[in-house]
């Protein structure tokens, strides 16, 4: 099931997107049905093409993301995988919905995208052990790990090169039925294939992070865990779009622009 969160002009509002690509509707519900379930608010479906499509969700503390997940990107970044989860922290500030624009922060000049699986977490969710790890799993979306690598390098630690404002996009919708064990995840730069990967090459799968980061910190309904990048990685300017397709997920594109 797809669960989108779009306006129409008015206020947020979530829908369970359905049809085929092309004629795809929304169907309104009441209410974020993370917290309160699939209740339909009776208003009529809308067609996909009329609204706008929002981050799916806004994460209600944190997103934990985790740092070289895949050999492949391990090594084009010069160094070895690591042996236990990587975990860094994204803040919630820095979320944009499909189309919105990623903005390049002054005082950087080195921004790369890094298209990845998100998970999304629909219980508190404290000392899981990895075998009950599908039970604290709303479902799947597309995120895009924006990164400074300049600040990455100079600052010794991720925390503005990666949390800086709009460097988390994250779209088209959350997938709630999905198996992430084998997906094809592809990047384009202005419609040139730069990653072409699959979740099936994860070092460390969905299961041992929740659990690893469970143990450290308790992960909140809405909570977004972004799973790693496979290679190539690269930067990009102001003007260019970047799209992240994710098989039985769909597509997140943004363009990137300076102010």
């Amino acid at each position: 099931m797809r669960i989108a969160r779009f306006t129409t002009g008015d206020d947020p509002a979530y829908g369970i997107v359905q049809g085929d690509p092309g004629s795809e509707v929304i169907t309104p519900l009441s209410g974020d049905p993370l917290y309160i379930g699939l209740q339909p608010s009776g208003q009529p479906p809308v067609m996909l093409d009329d609204v706008r499509l929002l981050a799916p969700v806004i994460p209600r503390s944190k997103i934990v993301a985790i740092g070289k997940n895949y050999a492949d990107h391990a090594k084009e970044m010069g160094g070895e995988a690591p042996a236990e989860p990587m975990m860094f922290f994204k803040p919630n500030t820095a979320v944009v919905g499909p189309f919105d624009p990623v903005v390049l922060p002054a005082g950087s000049s080195e921004i790369s995208y890094e298209g990845e699986l998100a998970v999304v977490i629909k219980t508190i969710t404290k000392g899981v052990k990895a075998k009950d790890a599908a039970e604290c799993i709303y479902g799947y979306t597309i995120a895009n790990d924006v990164t400074a690598r300049d600040w990455q390098r100079s600052d010794g630690q991720w925390a503005r090169a990666k949390g800086f404002d709009t460097s988390c996009p994250l779209g088209p919708w959350v997938e709630t039925e999905l198996d992430p064990a084998d997906l094809a995840i592809v990047t384009t730069l202005d419609g040139d294939v730069k990653q072409d990967g699959t979740t099936a090459d994860m070092i460390h799968d969905i299961a041992t992070i929740i659990e690893y980061a469970s143990a450290a910190f308790t992960l909140l309904p809405g909570d977004v865990i972004l799973t790693g990048t496979p290679a190539g990685v690269g930067l990009v300017e102001a003007g260019q779009q970047v799209t992240v397709e994710i098989a039985g997920i769909g597509s997140l594109t943004n363009t990137f622009v300076r102010r």
